[in-house]
């Protein structure tokens, strides 16, 4: 297959995509029903590039076009997030967001049929259908290759804090399953669903790529999942790490903290101070605490090898992306994520609300507390 690294050479940097996979819900009952294949079929010729399908005939995936500004990628969320809820006016379904749904069985689900999927399928074959998680992706463009490999090197190290932001799936299959991401455990049986290693030039990154097609692990370059992976078809670099988010308060939140980070990390490479090497035994504990325990749970800093906690790690995490939050104009993050530290995360008001009122409120709950207006 021929890969250019040219694909990561970008006039305008920093710009931003961002990708949110819906749950399709019976309006009535909050139970996923079928619908992607009416959505896609009913989308006016404009708006057809901005939707894809996803594992299951229940779930949808918005995408933005590549976006100036959070200001610009949050406006366009906000259309597509209103455009859906009107075709599901037409077509009887509401979006229900969360990481995964609290109460379907994974085993009823309709899988999407073509090419793509059903490789997924016989790669994967009961492992496949357990896969109905709901996630956001962020992508940031960045200057060239070499870029691209060491800044997606460095940016392993905030993966925990970044999952521990966002957590927003405790349930699966009418089960508390004591997970903060159960999306991340379900997602996490996958092959290449890991922390990648160390790169050290785009070359040796290449090599890897052409040798899973080489050896039939994977027909494209994509079907590597990493939890941040430099993107072969679009040249950026992709943060696959969080859950779907209700608040479009905390999808900015999530954006802005993805653009900071990379904007950041240039600015150490051209320094000559960017930290890439990290112990992986480190990384995955962090990421293995975030996806199970709350926020106050103990971690090793990947940087210093210090215990400490994930609120510490988060803490200096918007340390690192002072500066650059307020190059790009939008300090004003540093609050949303105070506010998380305070109040927990969306997967803790999911709890509350199942622990006061049970299921069927639950799913009444994640389809009413979806945002829609941004300001």
């Amino acid at each position: 297959m021929n890969i250019s690294q040219n694909i990561f050479h970008h006039d305008e940097l920093f710009t931003i995509g961002v990708e949110e996979e819906y749950m399709l819900c019976d309006p009535d009952t909050g139970e996923l029903i079928n619908r992607a294949d009416e959505i896609m079929d009913l989308l006016e010729k404009d708006l057809k590039p901005r939707y894809s399908y996803e594992l299951i005939l229940s779930e949808i995936e918005v995408n933005t076009s590549v976006c100036n500004s959070v200001n610009m990628a949050m406006k366009e969320i906000s259309y597509l997030r209103n455009n859906t809820r009107k075709l599901g006016e037409k077509l009887g379904f509401r979006i229900g967001i969360s990481g995964t749904h609290p109460t379907a069985r994974c085993k009823d689900q309709s899988f999407v049929q073509n090419d793509s999927y059903n490789w997924v399928v016989e790669q994967l074959s009961y492992y496949a259908k357990r896969n109905v998680t709901f996630a956001m992706h962020v992508h940031i463009a960045v200057k060239d290759e070499h870029y691209a490999i060491c800044i997606a090197n460095a940016l392993r190290q905030w993966i925990a804090p970044l999952l521990a932001l966002s957590t927003n799936s405790p349930f699966l299959e009418e089960e508390n399953t004591g997970m903060r991401s159960a999306r991340t455990m379900q997602f996490g049986v996958f092959p290449r669903t890991n922390i990648p290693v160390r790169f050290k030039n785009f070359s040796e990154y290449k090599i890897l790529i052409d040798n899973y097609l080489s050896s039939d692990t994977i027909e494209k370059p994509r079907q590597i999942w990493w939890k941040i992976r430099p993107h072969m078809d679009f040249g950026t670099i992709e943060f696959r790490i969080c859950d779907v988010q209700r608040s479009l308060k905390n999808v900015e939140m999530i954006t802005a903290i993805c653009q900071a980070l990379v904007y950041q990390a240039s600015e150490d490479l051209d320094n000559r101070c960017l930290l890439e090497s990290f112990n992986m035994e480190y990384l995955n504990d962090g990421l293995w605490k975030a996806t199970r325990f709350p926020l106050k749970s103990q971690i090793i800093d990947p940087e210093t090898n210090k215990v400490c906690t994930l609120v510490d790690q988060i803490n200096k995490m918007k340390a690192y992306i002072k500066d650059a939050l307020k190059y790009l104009e939008n300090q004003h993050i540093s609050e949303y994520m105070d506010l998380i530290l305070k109040n927990g995360t969306e997967g803790d008001q999911q709890l509350k609300v199942y622990e006061e009122a049970g299921f069927e409120s639950l799913k009444q709950y994640l389809m009413k507390s979806v945002g829609y207006e941004y300001k």
